[in-house]
């Protein structure tokens, strides 16, 4: 059974038209218009930031995000102008200046509807001790990323939770 993140990036490969060579990781995919991976998660910068229809400030907002460090998957690039994707799959074009490459993730999002908690070890290790629970949909500071272990801080607790468990980071990404 495929994770939501992989997923998202098939389909995120499949509207760029491209397909991964055995063993290529998704960041080292396509270069964009700044010279960096794309697909690549990124975040909000500030805490009200319009969403538009195409990559200019005539184009329609079609929805305004307003919680900030929000993570986004940023999929096409148009001069100063990313095309994102967000955790519902939901896609439009934000001014690369409200965006930030400071790394956060979303407990579980698939799992809003089902009480879906996400445990935060003392270790990045099955067996580790739980130092809290995170809720579905918890907004979380990735710190690191290493061997399917993310090390995050999220409601004043830091711990580690597992990679496929949360939307923005790729399931095999290290993140440093």
């Amino acid at each position: 059974m495929l994770s939501i993140s992989r997923l998202l990036l098939a389909s995120a490969l499949l509207v760029a038209g491209l397909a991964l060579p055995a063993g290529q990781t998704a960041q080292a995919a396509q270069r964009g218009a700044s010279g960096l991976p794309l697909p690549r998660f990124v975040s909000l910068k500030s805490s009200r930031v319009n969403m538009r229809v195409g990559p200019g400030r005539e184009y329609q907002v079609d929805w305004m995000f307003t919680k900030r460090g929000l993570p986004l998957e940023i999929i096409q690039e148009y001069d100063n102008w990313r095309k994102v994707r967000d955790a519902d799959g939901d896609e439009g074009w934000i001014l690369q200046s409200l965006l930030t490459g400071k790394r956060t993730a979303i407990v579980s999002p698939w799992l809003r509807d089902e009480s879906g908690r996400v445990p935060l070890k003392s270790a990045p290790e099955t067996g580790a001790t739980v130092v809290a629970v995170m809720e579905a949909g918890v907004l979380a500071d990735v710190e690191t990323c290493n061997q399917g272990w993310c090390e995050v801080k999220a409601g004043g607790m830091k711990g580690y939770a597992e990679q496929v468990k949360l939307w923005g980071v790729y399931p095999d990404e290290a993140v440093k």
